[in-house]
């Protein structure tokens, strides 16, 4: 499902002794996420991306601006009329909100029962989620003994269980170590194509939105400052956040489980140049054809291959060394042979 956002503000009164202010949390936001995809909201902490999908789910009212599910706009609808709408959505959360006095089954089985489904339709599609989600022999399972990627996967059967067909994953695999989040984002992807779900993440790691998203939206202080298709995002960052994002890949790989692709950067010292090879280009001799034509050097001071959705992107940070005349054709030689480059 299409879903669009035009104009959107939400202000919260903040009362303390001393004062009472004024936040505007989300100021203006306007997006359109495409249907049967999924979409990330990426934003440091207080950025407004939480504040932002209360408003998309419907959790809260905007001040202003209008949400659409497809054609229609439900951000004015009345209580009956929300609560129908609703039951398109699922929703998971970084906690799980699991009840920890069910079962694994019945914790799938609560939003059917509130919706007023058939005891035996219950049963059968309880089965039937967690088949999907891969826990099909826990039914029974008191939530207590489950690990946090077996509490999630249920978290995930419970959500859509009602068939929806919009998910918000908010902050879902934030309390999960790497190796139970790739499978848990690998999970969400392969549902998302079964089902033909749009899916939502809201996310403080770019290592999400790398692995999992199509297309993503920057916020920063209740502003949309950056969006578009992932790739472009991480060749062509047009904002400092969305830099910061992206180097704080680079800059945590070091101490991570060095999968294939990971991006190793062997200094402290920071390049000049960002390089982007997209595509074919990250397979080409291309900066020894470059060094040989136009009499420079590249000093390397981080590289390695961001693998996304779509296609690998070939990262590398550098200084490129000689006089200014050859520097400058040999930057321009790179754009030429497909690789994107940006100035520090």
């Amino acid at each position: 499902m299409l879903i669009k956002l035009d104009n959107l503000k939400k202000t919260y009164v903040s009362v303390s002794d001393e004062e009472k202010r004024e936040i505007r949390a989300v100021d203006g936001v306007s997006l359109e996420i495409p249907d049967n995809s999924i979409f990330g909201i990426i934003g440091k902490s207080g950025a407004g991306k939480s504040s932002l999908v209360r408003l998309v789910s419907m959790l809260e009212k905007p001040d202003s601006g209008s949400v659409f599910y497809g054609n229609r706009r439900i951000d004015n609808l009345s209580k009956k009329e929300l609560i129908s709408e609703r039951r398109k959505i699922g929703m998971i959360f970084q906690n799980f909100n699991l009840f920890s006095s069910r079962t694994a089954g019945k914790n799938v089985a609560y939003p059917l029962e509130i919706a007023g489904w058939p005891k035996s339709k219950i049963k059968s599609r309880v089965k039937e989620m967690l088949t999907l989600v891969g826990l099909e022999d826990r039914e029974n399972a008191p939530v207590s003994t489950l690990s946090g990627g077996q509490k999630q996967r249920v978290a995930i059967a419970r959500a859509l269980a009602t068939k929806p067909g919009i998910l918000f994953c908010d902050e879902a695999t934030s309390a999960l170590d790497p190796n139970t989040t790739r499978q848990i984002l690998a999970l969400i992807k392969e549902i998302q194509k079964k089902m033909n779900l749009t899916v939502v993440m809201i996310t403080h790691q770019m290592e999400v939105v790398r692995d999992a998203c199509e297309n993503v939206a920057v916020i920063e202080n209740g502003h949309v400052v950056e969006s578009g298709k992932v790739k472009d995002i991480f060749t062509n960052p047009q904002t400092q956040t969305t830099r910061d994002f992206i180097k704080n890949i680079v800059n945590s790989t070091e101490s991570s489980d060095n999968r294939d692709g990971d991006i190793v950067k062997w200094t402290e010292k920071n390049g000049s140049y960002l390089l982007h090879f997209v595509g074919e280009a990250t397979g080409e001799p291309v900066l020894s054809k470059i060094t040989k034509d136009f009499d420079v050097s590249f000093n390397i001071l981080a590289a390695g291959i961001i693998h996304l959705p779509e296609e690998n992107v070939g990262y590398m940070e550098c200084d490129i060394l000689g006089s200014e005349e050859s520097v400058e054709k040999a930057v321009a030689a790179l754009a030429e042979n497909g690789v994107r480059v940006q100035k520090k």
